[in-house]
């Protein structure tokens, strides 16, 4: 096992190919593993096939709830700017729910949606918070499910958006977006490789 996917404590210890169907995500890249082979084997695999979509379309998955979301936020963070100049409201709501993962953070969270600029990707992140337990939310809201993975494909989204901002640089910026994620698997803050934020139109 490659020392970069090696101690990543905070994924779980279950095969890959369940939690990727647990969260109804699929892989583009055909990679030949035991059905029990473990999310490090699984992104060692798709490193060597230079899969970096798919890897972080698993490290979507393999992360938990809270950690998920610290990594779309700090990708927001990448193109958005620092903090507080250059908050959005739903960036700086989801980035206090990872503080504070509390019923009313994620509430306000989900309140950010209903003004949100209908151009502001950041949303995903406050969606990430707003689906992060598979329910639609607090209260009443906990009772129904939210669409299978729709937290895994939020924080997913949002680092795509990133990528997408730094396309002059692709394959630098995905491999820092794969290795944030994997320091933040091994109990960091993920703040590694951070990119400098991209100007209007990157």
């Amino acid at each position: 096992m490659s020392k970069r996917f090696a101690d990543l404590k905070k994924i779980p210890k279950e095969p890959a190919a369940r939690m990727l169907a647990m969260a109804n995500a699929k892989l583009q890249t055909k990679v030949t593993l035991p059905v029990n082979a473990p999310v490090e084997a699984m992104l060692e695999a798709l490193d060597a096939e230079g899969a970096v979509f798919d890897m972080i379309r698993l490290l979507s998955v393999a992360l938990p709830a809270r950690e998920r979301v610290w990594w779309a936020c700090l990708a927001a963070r990448d193109y958005v700017g620092e903090a507080p100049k250059n908050n959005t409201p739903s960036l700086a709501a989801a980035e206090a729910w990872v503080f504070k993962p509390s019923p009313e953070n994620r509430e306000k969270a989900r309140a950010t949606l209903d003004h949100a600029d209908v151009d502001d990707d950041t949303v995903h992140c406050a969606n990430a918070v707003v689906f992060c337990d598979g329910t639609l939310g607090e209260g009443a809201l906990s009772q129904h499910p939210a669409p299978v993975g729709a937290s895994e494909v939020c924080a997913f989204a949002m680092n795509l958006v990133a990528l997408k901002k730094q396309s002059d640089r692709f394959p630098q910026y995905a491999h820092e977006l794969i290795d944030r994620a994997l320091d933040i698997a091994r109990g960091g803050n993920g703040r590694v490789g951070q990119a400098a934020p991209a100007g209007d139109g990157a």
